[in-house]
């Protein structure tokens, strides 16, 4: 015997209930309306905030510049004669040769933000390998300085950079001050991201 339709719906409950208490619409969540009404470009729409719908086009942004810095860096690198390091073996070799003097491995880690020393320490290692970087010592402590070789990488990836990079700066129609602009907001960012990691370990 069927049982009468008694025209009631069933309440959803847990996830399906959030969804559909939600004020945002499937389409909000994929594409996100900003301020204007304008879309956003995001690549994770569901982590988009109301409240700042903005940052997550800063993040996209910050991810797709990271990786083609990456790529930048490697394929400069290689273009001025050295073809066999990662991204993290020419940021190392860049700290190392700064201003010519002994650095330790905590400082390069500290300048570079790098938490885990273990990596930058493997870098040093391939770097003292391949004839780029020295080590002394003073008492138990390492110190780390570029070779006559690595000084030379160091400056024929300038020229490169200078070349393929520098050159074609301003047809963004960006100014050097807004550039300097950019990177103090950058850095102020990346301290905003920094305490929100630490509260996120703590939670």
């Amino acid at each position: 015997m069927t049982r009468p339709n008694t025209g009631s719906k069933v309440a959803p409950s847990g996830a399906a209930a959030a969804m559909s208490d939600s004020p945002t619409t499937r389409e909000d969540r994929v594409s996100p309306t900003l301020p204007g009404g304008g879309r956003g470009i995001v690549n994770s729409a569901h982590l988009v905030s109301t409240k700042s719908p903005e940052l997550s086009e800063f993040e996209f942004g910050l991810i797709i510049a990271a990786h083609g810095f990456q790529r930048w860096m490697t394929r400069c690198m290689a273009a001025a004669g050295i073809g066999d390091l990662g991204q993290l073996d020419v940021l190392v070799l860049h700290t190392v040769n700064h201003r010519a003097r002994l650095k330790k491995l905590a400082d390069i880690c500290f300048v570079l933000n790098i938490e885990d020393s273990h990596t930058v320490a493997y870098s040093l290692k391939k770097l003292q390998k391949g004839g780029l970087v020295s080590t002394a010592r003073k008492g138990k402590e390492a110190l780390y300085a570029t070779t006559p070789a690595g000084e030379a990488a160091c400056l024929a990836y300038r020229d490169v950079r200078e070349r393929c990079l520098i050159d074609s700066l301003h047809s963004l129609g960006l100014s050097n001050q807004e550039i300097g602009d950019l990177a103090q907001r950058l850095r102020a960012l990346s301290g905003l991201y920094d305490q929100a990691a630490r509260a996120a370990t703590s939670l």
